[in-house]
Parts: C-alpha cells; structure tokens; sequence
C-alpha cells in the first residue's frame, strides 16, 4: 500500500508539472488576444498622434494595466524554475566535443526530462517579459506625446492684454457671461417659484443665520479660547494654541458652505450658478487657510513666530499675503463666469492682467522681505566664527526666487504667454504656502515632542524634530510635483520604476528587498544589543572573570552578532550575492590599498580583545604617553592621562608596538626613593631610619621587606635610595610623597643635614672689585705723565 501511494503521489506530481505550464500558458493566451487588440489600438494613435489628451490617457491606463499583469507574469513559478536549473545544474556539464566521454545514460535521460520541464516553465515567462518590454515602450511614448502636448499649451501666444482694441470686447464677454448666469434659472412659473421659496425659507433663513454667525463670530470665538487657556497656565500651551488657532479656519470655512448651502437652496441659480457659489464657498476656505499660514510664519508673537523678523516687516508680510489671496480669488471668479459664455480669445488675459499685476506686486514686496532675512549663529564665541543657518539660506533663496517670478511673470503676461504665466506665478505661490505649511505642522510636532519628553521649547532644536521636517517633506513633494505640472501617471510611473529596483549584473534590488534587509537587521541588532546587556549586567558579574575579560567578551559578542544579523538580513531579503562578487572583487582591491591602515588597526582592536594584553583600567604607557586604558574600540583605544586629557592610540600601534603595562594580572609595583645626607653623617644610623620609615608605610609588603641602598658618594652628599613594593603601584605618587614627609621628618628630629649644592667662587684679580682702585686707574687715565 505504500509503494501504491508512492505511485500515485509520483503521477500526481507529473501531472501537476505538466498541467501548471500549459494553465499558465492557457490563461497568458486569453489576455494576450485582448492585449494584442489594445497595443495595436495604442501603437496606430501613438504612431498618427491623433486624439485628445483624455483618449490617450485612457489608453495609457489600459496599457500600464496589462504591464502590470505581464510584470507578475515575470515571476510565474520562479521557485521552481530555480529548482530545476539548480537540478541541472547539480547534473555537471553535458559532455562537449566529439572525443568526450558520454553521460550515462540515466543522467542524460534526467537531464533532457529536467530540460523539457524548464523549458515548459520558461515559455509563459518569456512571452511575458516580451510584451512587457512593449507595454513599457508604448507607456513612454504616450507620455512624451502628452508632455509634448503640454509644452505646446504652454508656449501658446495669446493676444496681449496691453493692446486697448480688446479691452472693449473684454468687458463685454464678461457682462454677457454674467447676463447667461443670471438668466440661467429653473423653469417654473412665479406661483410655483413662490410657494418653493416659502417652504424652504426657514431652511435658508437657518442656515444663512448659522453660516452668518459663524463667519462674523468663530475667529473671535478661538481667540477667546487661547486667552481662556493662557490665563489658566495650561501645560503644553503652544499645542493647545496650534489646535485651537485650527478653529479660525474650521469655523468660518463652516459658516460659508452653510452660506452657500442657504443660497443655492433658494432655486434662484441655474446649476452654472449653483457651482459657482459653491466654487467661491470652497475659495473662501482657501483663503483662510492661506491667511492662517502667513498668521503661523509671520506670527503676532515673537514666541509663535517661525520667520524671525521685525514686528513691522511680519505685519506687511501678512498684509501682502492676503492681497495675494484676495487677488486669486477675484481672478477665479472671472474665470468662472466667463466659462459661462463664450468669451473671446483675449479676454481672460485682459480681465486677469490687473489683479495678476497687483499679485506679482505684492510678491515682489514679500521676496524683498524675506530676502533681508538673516539668523546668524555663532560656532565658536572665541573665535568669533559666524555662520547662517540652513532656515536663513533656505528663507533668502525663496526671497530671491519670489522677485525674479514677480518681475517675470507679468513680462510674459504682456507678451502674451498667458499659459506660461499661469504655470509660472500661482505654482511659485501655492509652493510658498505649502512650505509655510511644513513649517507651522513641523513646529507643532516639535512641541509635542518636547511635552512628551519634558524638554519644553527647548526640543524645537532637537534632532526629532528636523527628521520630522525631513518627513513632512517628503510627504509633500508628490504635491509640489503637481503644483508644477506633473500628471498623476507621471507620479505613478516613477513609484512603478521605484518598486521595480535596479539591476546590478543579473541581481534586482527593490525596495521590498531593501525593507526586508533593514527590518531583519535590525531586529538582529536590537537581540544583540540586549544579550550584550544582560550578560555585561546578570551573567558575567557572577563569574570569576575580571572586568578586561568580561568586556572582551561583550565586545566579541557585538561584532559577532553585528555580523549574523548583516548574514540573516542579506539571506532574507533574497540578495543573491554571488552574481555581485566580480564587482566587490574589483573594489575590494582599491578599498585595500586606501582602507588598509583601518584594516590594520580594525585586526589589531581584535587581537587585543582576544589576547587582552591590556585591558580597560589598566596603567600603560605607549609612545611616551602614560595613563589608563578607558576604551578599547576596534580601530583605537583611548588612554586618559594624568593631566585628564583623553589620547586616541591607534590599535596597530599597541600591538607592534612596545607597551608597558604597569597593573597587567596584578597592581604589585616597585617604588624607589632616592636620599641624600651630608658628609660626616652616620650611614649606619641613616639606613636605620630610612628602613623604619619605609616600614611605617600600609601600603609597603613586608614580604619582599624593603631595602635601603647605600650607592655611592655624591658630588654633594652621600646618596642612599629605598626601594620597596607596594600593594597598589597605583597609590604609588601618594606613598612617595608620604615617605619623603616621614623622611624630612625623622631627620629633623635626628639633626641629620639634608645637603643642597654649594659652590666656592674664586677671582683672579679681586683688587679690581675696590673702589680705591677704580679711582686711580680714572687717574692715569687724565695725566699721563703722572
């Protein structure tokens, strides 16, 4: 029954491998037919470029649809095929040539039965990568198209709006567009009108009402909120103050959709209307969020402030901000009601140019004014060095950026590049804003960081808060990307690439990979961390092992464990490196020759952790620098002298090194004391007292006893020296300094003569040193005759 079931599970197993290739196949096929269909749709409109942006797009979505799919295709049974080449593989090499010996005949057989399974497997596979290379083709030739398409909108020539010949015409389209609005109204009789007005007037009346209050009353509303909380000293009051100031948007914003609710309840407005009401509503909330942006970055408060500037220059910064709003919510209405109409060419440019002057006006004032922005920080007060700071040069060069669109913007207007004016100055604002947005939400997160931590407004210049910044960034740049014309597709296009990785010889890294790489990682690194931990805390305290030992162990441990968790992490992301090792061996040769002094010291910091010829505490002296051993890293160890100064020895020096460890295995040291006493004094009587002080000493052995030495007959005394060992050559500046005290001491009483140099002066001519004789040589010098 058993050799039955075998049976069974054989066959079972050969179908399976004949049946999964020809399904995959099957159901390739029946997509391939549509595909086929749709690339040869695609590639007729590619190849005419005839259809609108709209027809392309949708053929572009169909067609990044089945790259898709064909991209999955790619990976159809990857496992197996890797088993089946490994198989082969495992086989050796055919035999090759006609004077080489044949397989035998098993072999061959399982080779050409493993070859037909592999080729089975790799046909879905390769007709998938074939059209996906022509799906991919055909995607970057519809966005060129559109790109193309977009430029040619852009550099468009529209009337300028300087020739007065359209400024009649203008005014004209627009009353006329506003005429089709007004007239734009449901088709109802006055009876019927009426009698709608009276049952839906207590709807309109509320809302209107509610919409009214919240409008004039909800700024007033949060400001006295924020007072209500600074008087009662709440804690964390900047994060109460950002939430709360939300309210000055949230509220009014309210009050005008209910404003806009309350008049397109009324039915006097066709849906042309009815739109542009809601349009304005939506606007107007715009506007105030613009308007609580400028209030963030140029704040009232000197605190609140995110640009630090004179109070006068952050009131005209909030001034100019809110024309500009003012200014695009004026031009957007003309929009809006000339889209109504049929309006000619050049009247939008002639409508728009005023309130478009007036912006790039106003732009330039706020350019200037961030451009005289500077926030200096000292690096180092006795050096005077002066440095700006990355907000300062990040603040000047959109200063700088916000004249030059100001003054270019409206030359194009002029000359007639209305399209290339509309790209340029609204992005350019809209930009300012969301940065000033990035700002205001980075400062709010800093404060709860540092209400988290207990930091206060001091955590507004810690590290968290920049990589905060750093993400909101990041957050925001698909949003930038548009603002600057950049499609959707285009963002998607980049995120596909993205998620598809780079090739570095026949090995594909994606993000996944690198995901998968880090996570492991660092979970490998977090278990080593926490097993160095406990044996550093729990293990080895317990063991007889000294303190060198054990933080050779802990150490060994953490490059170790550093090492498996690089290994599992390379494992589990799947990166195949032997597809890399002709490249590493390439670098591996230049990274030798300038990375061999690390390597060399990074062999010697393991040499020293294994041999411990020294250890942390130990007093050394290497290359005429004494002091303790603090910290032994792979590359260096680090010696804190006697002056408290910290001296970095590289780990190459300590091993080829002549070091002399004064503590190493034990702290026993030989201390030597020189003394000198007068001629005539007792030597007999001096070596007694010098024994006995020498014996007072606790730190002294006894066993070996000390000695004292009579050396030799000095120039200026007769010189002895003690020489005893002491418990703790550590102590050892301290014992000599008591046993010199003892010394002076003891030959006080004694009346022993500590002797000091003397010396004896003898002159040739002393006569010459009297006044009488300078006199008379000042004599014979006047009469020479005398």
């Amino acid at each position: 029954m058993q050799a039955l079931g075998r049976i069974w599970a054989a066959l079972f197993c050969a179908l399976w491998l004949a049946v999964s290739p020809l399904a995959a196949q099957e159901g390739l096929s029946a997509d391939l037919e549509r595909w086929k269909t749709l690339a040869s749709r695609a590639e007729a409109a590619v190849d005419l470029e005839q259809g609108s942006e709209q027809v392309f797009e949708a053929l572009r979505a169909a067609v990044a649809d089945f790259r898709a799919e064909f991209e999955a295709a790619r990976g159809t049974n990857a496992n197996r095929i890797a088993t089946l080449r490994e198989q082969i593989a495992a086989l050796g090499p055919p035999p090759d040539g006609e004077n080489a010996t044949p397989e035998a005949n098993d072999v061959a057989a399982k080779r050409e039965e493993l070859t037909q399974q592999l080729n089975a497997l790799l046909v879905p596979v390769q007709r998938a990568e074939a059209e996906f290379v022509r799906a991919d083709a055909l995607i970057q030739q519809i966005d060129q198209i559109l790109r193309d398409r977009q430029t040619d909108r852009l550099l468009l020539v529209t009337p300028t709006p300087l020739n007065p010949v359209y400024w009649k015409d203008a005014v004209t389209d627009l009353l006329q567009s506003a005429g089709i609005l007004w007239l734009d109204k449901p088709a109802s009789g006055d009876i019927d009108t009426w009698e709608e007005m009276r049952e839906t007037l207590p709807l309109v009346i509320g809302l209107g009402g509610l919409g009214l209050v919240l409008i004039f009353r909800g700024r007033r509303w949060s400001g006295r909120i924020v007072k209500r909380l600074q008087s009662l000293g709440a804690r964390g009051f900047g994060i109460w103050r950002f939430l709360v100031s939300l309210l000055r948007i949230i509220l009014p914003f309210a009050g005008l959709i209910l404003l806009a609710l309350a008049v397109t309840s009324t039915d006097q407005f066709g849906s042309k209307g009815n739109e542009i009401i809601l349009t304005l509503a939506f606007l107007g909330g715009i506007m105030l969020g613009v308007r609580w942006v400028s209030e963030r970055v140029f704040s009232r408060d000197d605190d609140e402030a995110l640009i630090q500037l004179p109070q006068e220059r952050r009131s005209a910064a909030r001034f100019y901000v809110s024309t500009i709003t003012i200014m695009i919510v004026l031009s957007e209405l003309i929009t809006l009601v000339l889209d109504a109409g049929y309006p000619a060419e050049a009247s939008e440019p002639v409508l728009v140019f005023p309130f478009f002057l007036v912006s790039c006006i106003a732009l330039f004032r706020i350019g200037g004014i961030l451009r005289g922005y500077t926030d200096p920080v000292t690096d180092d007060a006795t050096l005077g060095e002066v440095r700006a700071t990355t907000l300062s040069r990040v603040v000047r060069a959109l200063g700088l950026g916000a004249i030059a669109v100001a003054c270019v913007s409206p030359l194009l207007l002029a000359a007639g590049y209305y399209n290339a004016a509309e790209a340029l100055l609204p992005p350019y604002i809209q930009t300012l804003v969301i940065l000033g947005l990035v700002m205001a939400v980075q400062r709010f997160t800093a404060d709860v960081y540092g209400a988290m931590t207990g930091q206060g407004a001091e955590a507004r210049e810690a590290l968290m808060p920049v990589l905060f910044g750093l993400i909101l960034l990041l957050m925001v740049a698909p949003a930038l990307a548009l603002i600057w014309g950049a499609r959707v597709t285009d963002l998607t296009e980049l995120w596909a690439a993205f998620s598809r990785g780079f090739a570095i010889g026949e090995t594909r890294i994606s993000p996944t990979d690198f995901l998968a790489f880090a996570v492991i990682f660092v979970i490998g690194y977090v278990l080593t961390r926490l097993l160095q931990s406990a044996l550093r805390t729990n293990v080895l305290p317990k063991t007889r092992m000294d303190i060198g030992g054990q933080n050779a162990v802990v150490s060994g441990l953490g490059y170790v464990g550093i090492f498996l968790a690089a290994l599992a992490a390379i494992t589990g992301a799947g990166i195949d490196l032997s597809n890399l090792a002709i490249v590493a061996g390439a670098l591996s040769v230049g990274i030798g020759f300038g990375l061999q002094n690390i390597v060399s010291n990074f062999v010697s910091g393991i040499i020293l952790l294994i041999e411990r010829p020294i250890s942390e505490g130990d007093w050394i002296e290497v290359g005429g620098q004494m002091g303790y051993v603090r910290d032994i890293s792979v590359r260096s160890t680090r010696i804190e002298t006697f002056d408290k100064t910290d001296v970095i020895v590289p780990n190459a020096d300590l091993v080829s090194g002549t070091v002399t460890n004064y503590t190493r295995g034990n702290t026993l040291g030989r201390l030597i004391v020189p003394v000198g006493v007068a001629y005539g004094t007792d030597t007999k009587k001096v070596e007694q007292i010098l024994r006995e002080v020498a014996e007072a000493q606790p730190m002294v052995l006894s066993q070996p006893a000390p000695t004292v030495l009579f050396l030799n007959f000095g120039a200026d005394s007769l010189e002895f020296e003690i020489r005893c060992f002491l418990r703790d050559v550590n102590w050892k500046m301290a014992i000599k300094s008591n046993i010199n005290h003892a010394i002076a001491e003891r030959f006080t009483e004694e009346d022993i003569e500590i002797p000091f140099a003397q010396r004896d002066i003898w002159l040739r001519n002393p006569e010459a040193l009297r006044p009488e004789s300078a006199e008379t040589d000042k004599t014979e010098d006047k009469d020479p005759k005398a």
